[in-house]
């Protein structure tokens, strides 16, 4: 990677816009380059972004890119945000078709144009989005990652950690896995807490451990579309979950994140882009970890993969 570090957003809408304020804020980046199809819309966010730096950490410089995508070409890092997320108001799969249209405008443009980094998608649905980008561009599928379940593991989290009476999320260790979707579902086999498995601490000490496993999942699973019903979008979340990512890369950290990859095997898996714990660093994913799963986890994992492959197929140009 060049000593700059060096970002592209596409997309500037209400996530785009809030994983660009987050790189500013965090000190992650050092050029932002961003572009949309709305140039107002691009203008007012570059304008507002320049006016936020006297209040970051570091100085950055913010370029308004318009719709020439080429000229994100020398970026370490792309992220994808080009979504409508209304369409997403009553169907999760609502944006499918305006997603995949979208990439079709930039993804080749971009590869073709020289890019030799790594792409951050988190346009929805994010695992069918990733597909894509791979089978349009050909690149190398370990440099394409998707967004997908870190926001869910990250809910999922959450909701652990208020049913335990406030317990650091952090101290968590827990995964969703599968789609970035509602067909995702929860590894509770394999959940710890500070290395002890969830289901021990449970036994021991149920008042404080021994919660409703499957209320609590789909809390974790509905807990975007709690956020949806006042504000119509989801930001904050989503927003830290593509900065880790962009972090993981720029800082080499071999961090293990859920993420959406391209699946060569796992749990008899392959073909699709799909969530499992990964391995992160500057190079992309290195190696994807396959959790202890109960039979029903692992019957659970086949079907929303199958949900995955289902919405590939409505894609009629495939």
């Amino acid at each position: 990677m060049s000593d700059a570090r060096t970002v592209g957003i596409i997309g500037l809408g209400h996530v785009g816009a809030h994983v660009a304020n987050t790189l500013l804020l965090q000190g992650l980046v050092d050029e932002l380059y961003l572009c949309d199809i709305d140039a107002q819309k691009l203008a007012s966010e570059v304008q507002d972004l320049r006016d936020s730096l006297a209040f970051c950490p570091y100085n950055a410089a913010i370029v308004n890119c318009g719709d020439t995508y080429e000229k994100l070409a020398g970026c370490d890092i792309i992220v994808n945000a080009a979504g409508d997320v209304s369409l997403s108001a009553t169907n999760r799969d609502g944006e499918l078709f305006y997603t995949t249209d979208a990439c079709r405008t930039f993804a080749n443009r971009v590869v073709d144009a020289g890019f030799q980094g790594i792409w951050v998608t988190i346009a929805n649905p994010c695992d069918v989005v990733a597909t894509e980008i791979w089978h349009l561009t050909g690149y190398d599928p370990a440099r394409i990652i998707g967004s997908g379940t870190g926001l869910d593991s990250a809910r999922l989290r959450s909701q652990i950690s208020l049913a335990c009476g406030g317990l650091d999320p952090k101290s968590i260790d827990t995964y969703m896995i599968g789609e970035h979707g509602f067909s995702q579902i929860a590894a509770w086999k394999s959940a710890s807490i500070s290395g002890v498995l969830l289901s021990e601490l449970a036994a021991a000490d149920p008042e404080h451990f021994g919660f409703d496993l499957a209320e609590v999942e789909e809390l974790a699973r509905r807990g975007g579309y709690v956020t949806m019903a006042g504000k119509h979008c989801t930001e904050y979340a989503v927003a830290g979950a593509a900065a880790r990512l962009v972090a993981a890369i720029f800082h080499d950290e071999h961090a293990v994140l859920a993420a959406s990859t391209l699946l060569t095997g796992q749990y008899g898996e392959e073909g699709i882009f799909s969530s499992l714990p990964c391995i992160i660093g500057r190079n992309g994913v290195e190696r994807v970890l396959e959790l202890d799963l109960s039979d029903d986890e692992r019957a659970g994992f086949h079907a929303s993969c199958e949900h995955i492959r289902d919405n590939i197929a409505r894609l009629t140009w495939w």
